[in-house]
């Protein structure tokens, strides 16, 4: 019995003393503050992408450029001195109006949610519905000459279109796979159920893209050369004819809202309201622009067309004036009931 007394009592003690050195090493846990030199943190692969992998600066790195990279840096940049109406050459001259692909496609293709070309070249060939066909990078950028620019197609082997297809190509090395999406062509915005109103569309005008594009859309030229804009005109014979993506109220709408107001907003923190965007991507598209001839060729399988593509002919019964300004879901609808095709523009 004594024993057992004994061997309780030692127990008793180890027991405690265990307690004690536990409340020790709890209580230098608590003051312990590591040396920087102790300290590693954890970095999965999407922070360390992010925090190490940019878009790349096509400005700061001009010098170091492969010759046919900056060849097809100032084709896009200066594109109405390279290959436009102040090209030195008459056979140069493949764009119609004095835009630069620059104007729009923003930090001279890299930056995110403006139709970036970062990554663009691995997207292609894909399916187009317009010529209802696969088609090539090269048709892509044919496709923005002939519409956004209001000219004419480069042909397809020439040095221009090699240089431009270079440089979007060397736009996108090294990007990481989980940043993909974030490049590729615009956010989507909740389209409003309503038609355009085009006197909400002109408040928003007034507001945030007059100081820029000019009251009467004409953009502001470069001090520079006088002939190149820095802001684009945004209507008028200088713009995107009738044609482009961009004459496309949800098109439109979409790239505002990621870029506009100009250095104020981005895709992921935009300015404008998604109702706002809209508004003023039908404000703007109400004015004159150049005609695309042709265009009723667009989309041969009519089905396909975008639902706010403003000329015909469509696959429905909607008006011409809903087409052009809503409002839009009743057309979606229509072709899920109908064709059982899911449209988001």
């Amino acid at each position: 019995m004594e024993e057992l007394r004994t061997l309780a009592k030692q127990l008793f003690k180890l027991f405690a003393l265990v307690f004690v050195l536990v409340g020790i090493v709890f209580i230098l846990l608590l003051t312990y503050e590591p040396k920087s030199e102790d300290y590693v943190p954890v970095v999965t692969e999407e922070i360390a992408a992010k925090d190490i992998w940019k878009p790349k600066d096509a400005i700061s790195e001009l010098s170091s450029m492969p010759d046919k990279v900056k060849k097809g840096y100032y084709l896009i940049a200066e594109t109405s001195k390279f290959m436009g109406p102040h090209a030195e050459n008459d056979e140069d001259r493949y764009s119609g109006n004095n835009l630069a692909c620059a104007n729009c496609h923003l930090q001279k293709g890299a930056q995110a949610g403006s139709g970036s070309w970062v990554g663009v070249i691995e997207r292609f060939p894909q399916f187009g519905g317009r010529g209802n066909k696969i088609g090539t990078i090269e048709d892509r950028i044919n496709g923005c000459m002939e519409r956004s620019m209001n000219g004419k197609m480069l042909p397809i082997d020439s040095d221009k279109m090699e240089a431009i297809v270079a440089y979007m190509d060397w736009l996108g090395e090294d990007l990481p796979a989980n940043r993909k999406a974030e490049f590729k062509g615009y956010p989507k915005i909740e389209i409003p159920n309503v038609a355009v109103n085009l006197e909400k569309g002109n408040q928003v005008y007034k507001k945030e893209c007059v100081i820029c594009h000019g009251e009467n859309g004409g953009g502001v030229l470069n001090t520079a050369d006088g002939k190149s804009y820095t802001y684009p005109p945004l209507w008028g014979a200088d713009s995107f004819n009738d044609g482009a993506g961009m004459h496309r109220v949800i098109t439109a709408a979409e790239f505002i809202k990621s870029n506009m107001p100009y250095l104020q907003a981005t895709w992921d923190n935009p300015k404008l309201t998604d109702e706002e965007a809209y508004h003023v991507a039908g404000y703007i598209n109400s004015f004159s622009r150049p005609h695309k001839l042709n265009s009723e060729n667009d989309y041969p399988d009519k089905k396909l067309k975008p639902v706010s593509t403003p000329y015909g002919p469509w696959s429905d019964d909607f008006s011409p004036e809903q087409h052009k300004y809503g409002p839009f879901p009743p057309i979606m609808e229509y072709y899920k009931q109908e064709y059982g095709i899911t449209k988001t523009k």
